[in-house]
């Protein structure tokens, strides 16, 4: 498989002109609608998307890729190459009212925000974010709504037609987390852009300060396109400000939430969490501009509340939202992030957090709900966390800032729905393999019962060595933990974890019978009575927005219709 067909997968989201660097595109002008339908009377979406995923890069060629990298300005040269292969040019993307957001933490929710506050204003949106949750077509968004199955097979095989017929070997082109050399900055003219929070995440790409991240992520400034970000760090914000100014770009500091409530109600948010108020107020900043723009004929100027002192940059307008603004940003549904699913005596606690800043952020949200909860009158309350990192986040370093919330339970799994996910195309993942992602689970165990046996007896115990139960159990986990520590598990996929959680009480997930050996070790054995009798079962799933969509799959079975 020549170069160009293994990652014609980046190429393929073009449509929506941007990829895993979260743009909001509104009131777009020309598209692929432009060309004939060709009639593919045999395809049906999962033959499309099993197509997608045979021109993913596989986990060898990717290490492979990793050890070659060469000058990444070249990606963005392969991108425009790819764009004009499609049949589309750099130009009709310049035609687009794009807002374009970029950042570690927060930026899918910011653009969430954003987009249901210019439909409330009655405008048609398109948004693309990535990674999706449950199916693939979750990426490309009309009006706030995923593409139809049958609209994402057609466009697909117009693409895939249009690419194969021009296939030449080209540079690889990776589709990157955001940034300079990430082909969304094939984005030119963009309407505003916007940065949330930044942190440490995606280390090998970006770099391992918050600095160098900060660098990568003011790369999508553009010359005269005014850009807001949240407060950040001195250090990351001196670097935003630095690569705004070099290129002219005029670049504002949000005011929160609470400057824009004075004199006004309090402002309601569809997303749960404090942490949301600094996305929603940095959407705010990115609709006001992107209105006042339009109304300007594109030419419209900021006018800064505040000059800016020392390192600081000047602040952006503080101005009373309007009732569509308020609309929108109670409106607001972000699937995965602070997500909360009530079950009988289940309450599944769902946020994709997978850095420091986020988790944390994920604990105090997790925390200060279940100080809000209603107590059950009688019998145990029994907490669990089900967690799965990957890429080079660092696991352990998680796993501590969740040690607060007094798990009973702490269960891991690999991001697969089932043990085989040949049936399930959305779900499929060729980037790593599965002896993998079972070891990484082990270490994450063994990550997890060292925090917890130093936390009970510092100086006495030390970690258990994994020690699978048999080649071949589903259940893999090491000899029980010492009893002043946590119990924990691994399971080989989601569907085995949320059935020994579940214990067939959640009344939507009712799988058959669970697989032979689901409680051949003990700590799964008598936890499962522990949780065959408790009055209320908390269960917070983080630490990977792919975890968290094969849980929404099986716990949320309108979202696969």
């Amino acid at each position: 498989m020549s170069r160009a067909r293994n990652h014609l997968r980046a190429a393929l989201f073009l449509a929506a002109a941007s990829a895993r660097g979260v743009t909001t595109q509104v009131a777009a002008q020309r598209g692929l609608s432009a060309w004939p339908v060709p009639q593919e009377p045999s395809m049906e979406y999962q033959d499309a998307v099993r197509m997608l995923n045979t021109l993913q890069t596989n986990a060898g060629y990717l290490e492979q890729v990793k050890r070659q990298r060469g000058d990444p300005q070249t990606q963005l040269e392969a991108m425009e190459l790819y764009l004009a292969r499609s049949g589309l040019q750099v130009e009709d993307l310049d035609r687009l009212n794009i807002i374009h957001v970029t950042g570690t933490k927060g930026k899918g929710s910011t653009c969430a925000f954003t987009e249901c506050i210019l439909r409330s204003y009655g405008l048609k949106t398109g948004f693309f974010s990535s990674p999706h949750l449950v199916q693939v077509r979750e990426r490309i968004r009309i009006n706030g709504q995923p593409i139809s199955p049958e609209l994402f097979t057609k466009y697909f095989w117009r693409l895939y037609h249009r690419l194969e017929e021009t296939k030449v070997d080209l540079a690889v082109v990776e589709v990157g987390i955001g940034g300079a050399y990430d082909c969304t900055n094939i984005i030119r003219k963009p309407v505003v852009c916007g940065v949330s929070s930044l942190g440490i995440d995606h280390t090998s790409l970006l770099g391992d300060t918050v600095e160098k991240i900060a660098w990568q992520k003011g790369g999508i400034f553009k010359q005269g396109v005014p850009a807001f970000t949240v407060l950040q760090p001195e250090g990351p914000l001196a670097v935003l400000r630095d690569r705004a100014q070099q290129i002219s770009c005029p670049l504002y500091l949000c005011p929160t939430l609470e400057a824009l409530e004075e004199g006004g109600p309090p402002l309601a948010l569809g997303l749960d969490g404090e942490h949301q108020r600094s996305n929603a107020a940095l959407a705010l900043q990115l609709a006001h501009c992107w209105l006042q723009r339009q109304d300007h004929h594109g030419a419209g100027e900021v006018k800064a509340s505040r000059p800016g002192l020392l390192w600081q940059l000047p602040l952006a307008p503080v101005f009373q939202p309007t009732s569509h603004m308020r609309l929108g940003l109670r409106n607001t549904e972000w699937l995965g992030r602070t997500q909360v699913l009530r079950r009988g005596p289940l309450t599944w606690y769902l946020d994709g957090a997978h850095t420091p800043s986020s988790v944390q952020a994920c604990v105090r949200w997790f925390r200060q709900a279940l100080q809000g909860r209603e107590r059950p009158s009688g019998g145990p309350e029994v907490r669990v966390l089900l967690f799965n990192a990957t890429g080079d986040r660092d696991p352990a370093a998680l796993l501590k800032l969740l040690q607060p919330c007094q798990f009973d339970y702490a269960v891991f799994c690999p991001n697969l729905t089932e043990v085989s996910s040949t049936g399930n195309a959305d779900q499929q993942n060729f980037t790593v393999t599965l002896d993998q992602v079972l070891l990484r689970c082990l270490e994450h165990q063994q990550h997890w019962n060292h925090l917890d046996e130093e936390q009970a007896s510092p100086d006495l115990w030390s970690a258990p060595s994994p020690e699978p139960a048999g080649p071949t159990s589903l259940l893999l986990a090491p000899h029980p933990p010492h009893t002043c520590s946590a119990s924990s598990l691994v399971f080989s996929c989601i569907s085995h974890a949320l059935q020994w959680i579940s214990q067939g009480r959640d009344p939507v997930f009712q799988p058959p019978t669970p697989p032979k050996g689901l409680l051949t070790h003990p700590v799964a054995h008598s936890g499962a009575s522990v949780l065959h009798e408790a009055a209320a079962i908390h269960v917070l799933v983080t630490g990977s927005l792919h975890l968290v969509g094969g849980v929404l799959k099986l716990l949320e079975p309108a979202l696969s219709q």
